[in-house]
């Protein structure tokens, strides 16, 4: 009996001491990595290798949840075991299994993962909705000029996007003039691309009228010069560029009016709002990833708060709507 409980003695050491060994050089490999995180009243002591590894072994002796959250993305599976040990306590445990789930996610783990990322960029959008910037229409055609032509900037006025505004200033107004002209230019390049009629092209609208002023003038001077019926055909052309009232007494060009569709203030809103929504749908995917590190956005904890009010908002109002 004496013989078991020695070698058991034995055994226990060989394993703790192993155990050790391997937590010494887990301790060794994360020293020498770059950036390591430590606090701001460690980070003047934390300059060389032998004093990060110090800091290290001093947090796991004290708080192994602690160096877990801090360094526990850090770790590889195998370097994960060396914690099994202390798996009785919750915490620790809990940070186990997190890490494990991010290393080697089962499908259940990515289910879920894919939920929270869908639900934190939904909260993060709700966010930039309110804020108002991001999805106002000037910031939206900007990032998607052609798309805010289909929708919506072909039922539009496009010259009163080159008059000065209330309260500008002339250099302004140049600038807004040079950025309008470039957004203009990039539209004409995706329907160049895309085989667009060239009648139809961005900023052809005014140069198609005038060309067609031009040849009615011609066509006048050679009929009056041919004394056929010369005021007769001067009428009828005259007759076709009158400022005639639509349906709603608007004044209009009647010549222009047949190659731009007028829609209703309700027309036009519902088209924004369609354009609103394909611009919403490419934020979720991830597609504004010039303008936003989606990592970030994915990671943060914090708008998991805002849309669990969200969803109790919701479970409020389906209560209350069935009481």
């Amino acid at each position: 009996m004496e013989e078991t409980g020695v070698a058991m003695s034995e055994k226990t050491d060989t394993t703790s001491s192993r155990d050790s060994a391997s937590m010494e050089s887990t301790m060794e490999r994360l020293s020498h990595l770059e950036n390591l995180y430590f606090p701001r009243a460690q980070q003047s002591s934390a300059l060389l290798p032998s004093q990060r590894k110090s800091i290290l072994q001093d947090l796991y002796s004290r708080d192994v949840p602690v160096f877990l959250e801090r360094y526990g993305s850090l770790l590889t599976l195998e370097e994960l075991k060396e914690f099994d040990t202390l798996s009785d306590d919750y915490e620790i445990n809990w940070h186990l299994n997190h890490l494990r789930s991010l290393i080697n996610p089962t499908s259940l783990d990515l289910k879920s993962r894919s939920a929270k990322v869908k639900n934190r960029r939904r909260a993060y959008m709700d966010k930039l909705m309110f804020d108002g910037k991001f999805f106002s229409e000037d910031a939206m055609r900007d990032r998607e000029p052609y798309l805010h032509h289909e929708f919506v900037g072909k039922f539009q006025d496009q010259s009163g996007r080159r008059m000065a505004r209330p309260g500008e200033r002339w250099s302004e107004t140049l600038i807004r003039r040079a950025e309008e002209a470039l957004l203009v230019e990039k539209i004409r390049r995706e329907q160049q691309r895309l085989g667009v009629d060239e009648r139809e092209w961005v900023g052809n609208e005014r140069q198609q009228e005038e060309q067609e002023e031009e040849e009615e003038e011609e066509e006048e001077e050679e009929e009056m010069e041919e004394g056929n019926d010369g005021d007769a055909n001067v009428n009828g052309k005259m007759h076709q560029r009158e400022v005639l009232p639509d349906d709603k007494g608007n004044l209009v060009n009647a010549q222009s009016s047949e190659a731009t569709s007028i829609l209703s203030t309700e027309e036009m809103e519902d088209r924004m709002d369609q354009f609103t929504h394909v611009m919403q749908q490419k934020f979720l995917a991830g597609e504004d990833d010039e303008h936003f590190n989606y990592l970030s956005i994915d990671e943060d904890e914090t708008l998991d708060d805002h849309w669990m009010k969200e969803a109790n908002y919701d479970a409020e109002e389906k209560y209350f709507a069935d009481v």
